[in-house]
């Protein structure tokens, strides 16, 4: 038994995956190790895409990828290319525009799409606990009004085929799903005024909801990359502390959280995996939002695909029909 004055060794509070570790006091310990296998993952070698860094929000010393089809930098300046805002997924803890799974994915959306691609870092918990990541999403947004209206904006905005800052789409991925919610939200209650930018339509990719009564899918079988546990402590890590997993930044539809029904919401693109977790969470989520009238909300599952399916098997089939359901959702949005 120690002294009275003998200072305690902090615990271990929470502990994800040995990557991540919240300490007793506040300490917060990552692991190098994940950056190595991530960088395992082949970076693909896409002729048809180029690709730069640039800084986005210097007081929080965020910076996002922007991706530009070839074709688009050679193209005369009558060419308009749609922008899409890509957020990349990670339970709000994990996570980097430079991860080779979502750089990948960056580079499959702009050759695909035809469109210049904006993947922005947002900050990490539990560091910076929500809604820290929202407000950067926010951050994201601005930055890409300032490329509109400023004399001074990055030439890959001006070079080749001119952006089409009034078409705009925006496409979150588990966790960057639950942004892309928030963007809709905050735009469609006109707390956001982001003139000339216009975001017509947000595809939400197994977005990462929560809630404290399980659903049927969550008391399934743990998947390849996730279980049930891991989800219990991304929420425990990104959440306010003492907050539970119905509060509104989790669940859009707990008890405490705001109606939704009088909110306008562009419409929407909503995708899951059959075998995911969150599954029934994310169709009980598009079914809600779709019956709530005046909200466009298509919902199309992937039978037996698991979370990410698009990113880490992008050579599958349901990976490969994925691309031309977001393209024809987003040219029916002219």
């Amino acid at each position: 038994m120690g002294s009275l004055g003998e200072e305690q060794q902090p615990q271990v509070a929470e502990d994800c995956m040995g990557f991540l570790q919240l300490l007793s006091n506040g300490t917060v310990l990552r692991s190098k190790s994940i950056d190595l296998i991530t960088q395992q993952i082949p970076l693909t070698n896409h002729q048809t895409v180029l690709f730069k860094d640039s800084i986005c929000h210097k007081p929080n010393n965020l910076h996002l990828r922007l991706y530009k089809p070839v074709s688009a930098a050679a193209t005369s300046t009558t060419t308009l290319l749609p922008v899409v805002v890509f957020f990349h997924g990670g339970g709000f803890c994990f996570g980097s525009r430079s991860w080779p799974l979502f750089h990948n994915f960056c580079i499959t959306l702009a050759s695909s799409l035809q469109a210049l691609v904006v993947a922005p870092d947002y900050r990490l918990a539990p560091e910076h606990r929500l809604p820290a990541a929202f407000e950067d999403a926010e951050a994201a947004l601005m930055w890409l009004r300032d490329q509109a209206v400023s004399g001074d904006s990055d030439h890959w905005f001006e070079d080749g085929a001119r952006v089409d800052f009034g078409r705009v789409f925006v496409v979150g991925d588990s966790s960057g799903g639950n942004m892309a919610h928030q963007l809709a939200v905050r735009f469609g209650s006109g707390s956001i005024e982001s003139t000339p930018v216009r975001v017509r339509g947000y595809v939400l990719l197994a977005p990462f909801f929560g809630g404290e009564e399980r659903t049927k899918s969550e008391d399934g079988p743990s998947e390849a990359m996730l279980s049930l546990d891991l989800l219990d402590k991304f929420w425990r890590l990104s959440l306010p502390k003492g907050a539970t997993r119905d509060h509104p930044m989790a669940n859009p539809f707990g008890p405490t959280s705001p109606s939704l029904k009088s909110i306008s919401i562009e419409p929407m693109l909503v995708i899951v995996g059959g075998s995911e977790l969150l599954r029934d969470r994310t169709k009980e989520y598009a079914y809600k939002l779709k019956n709530m009238g005046g909200k466009k909300v298509d919902y199309i599952e992937f039978e037996n695909e698991e979370h990410g399916f698009f990113a880490h098997n992008p050579s599958s089939e349901a990976a490969k029909q994925l691309l031309p359901i977001i393209g024809e959702f987003m040219d029916k949005l002219l």
